[in-house]
């Protein structure tokens, strides 16, 4: 069963009030979602494996620790999920990306598939889905089965504010995913936005309307 971890860190906490605001700009909303994305994957990273490898320091031969098994792969949910990228990587540099592009049809309300390209050896790897926001759940829930049906079978979920219809959604949908939330939020609005939210985050990501 995957675990649910909703981030109580103060870093955290303080940065994601930052974003909230209405009058914070492109710039500093690019950059603090950027610093939230890695704040988490702190987190997220916490149950990585480890062996023990032999080394030489400049003083003597000695035992230290290295990452063990699965290489890791980052997919954002694009276009939002673009902006946790650079954050995780700056912890995770060796990592793959893949990118997943989703988009809701106006008239059954579905997600559609309209781009994804992953490394070759997708399967091989621990993977972390990233997006920053959690609403009503279907397009990460579609993702993660898209890499499902790629044979990936160790997938992590990362978003920064969720609304408790998507991580119900989620945890119907995948209940072998872990979970990671910034801040789980009061509820969605009739028009599908996560209240108190932040807004659209793609367009406060990238300035556009």
């Amino acid at each position: 069963m995957g675990k649910v971890v909703i981030m109580g860190h103060p870093l955290i906490q303080h940065k994601i009030g930052m974003i909230r605001r209405t009058d914070t700009g492109t710039k500093d909303f690019r950059q603090t979602i950027s610093e939230i994305a890695m704040l988490i994957c702190y987190e997220a990273t916490r149950d990585l494996q480890l062996k023990d490898v032999e080394i030489e320091t400049p003083i003597c031969k000695t035992t230290v620790k290295q990452l063990k098994g699965r290489k890791l792969c980052v997919v954002p949910i694009l276009r939002a999920g673009l902006g946790m990228v650079d954050g995780m990587l700056a912890l995770i540099p060796a990592a793959k990306v893949g990118h997943i592009g989703l988009y809701r049809d106006p008239e059954t309300l579905k997600p559609v598939e309209y781009y994804c390209k992953m490394p070759a050896d997708v399967a091989e790897r621990e993977i972390f889905v990233v997006d920053p926001m959690l609403a009503t759940g279907g397009s990460s829930v579609a993702a993660i089965q898209m890499l499902k049906d790629r044979g990936c079978q160790k997938i992590h979920f990362m978003c920064i504010i969720a609304a408790p219809e998507g991580l119900k959604a989620m945890q119907e949908a995948h209940p072998d995913v872990d979970i990671y939330v910034g801040s789980l939020d009061e509820k969605l609005n009739e028009h599908g936005y996560i209240v108190p939210g932040l807004g659209d985050a793609g367009d406060r990501i990238f300035g556009t309307k």
